[in-house]
């Protein structure tokens, strides 16, 4: 599921990102979306790849990795996020749920820290 407000652009941040054409209220889930879960093997490979910026740890000690599908991925990480993701190991989904009300025409982003590191320097920002 993903609202029908949402679409991608240009990001004046990185690359792309997820907007929204309508203001949404707080606390509203925009988006439901499916993973693929990658074993650690699988994971190690795919670390090698472009994919690696675009997975998700997964599973309770973080082993594995998911590729989600739908927007989730491309939502672009900031330290002064708007949105929040939720991990359902048992149904295999993400979710992303607004954290604050957002303006129609405003970029959407989650932090992609653990929680209690919100303000640490994610993987890219060290390179």
């Amino acid at each position: 599921m993903i609202l029908p407000i949402l679409y991608i652009a240009n990001s004046p941040h990185k690359g792309r990102g997820v907007f929204t054409s309508a203001t949404i209220p707080a606390n509203t889930t925009i988006e439901i979306a499916p993973v693929l879960v990658l074993d650690a093997r699988e994971r190690t490979q795919v670390e090698k790849t472009l994919l690696h910026d675009y997975i998700f740890e997964w599973g309770t000690d973080g082993s594995m990795a998911a590729v989600a599908l739908g927007y989730v991925s491309m939502y672009n990480h900031a330290i002064q996020y708007n949105c929040r993701y939720e991990m359902d190991f048992d149904a295999l989904t993400i979710s992303i749920i607004t954290c604050m009300q957002v303006e129609a025409g405003n970029e959407l982003f989650i932090n992609y820290n653990p929680e209690g590191k919100e303000h640490s320097p994610v993987w890219f920002e060290l390179v």
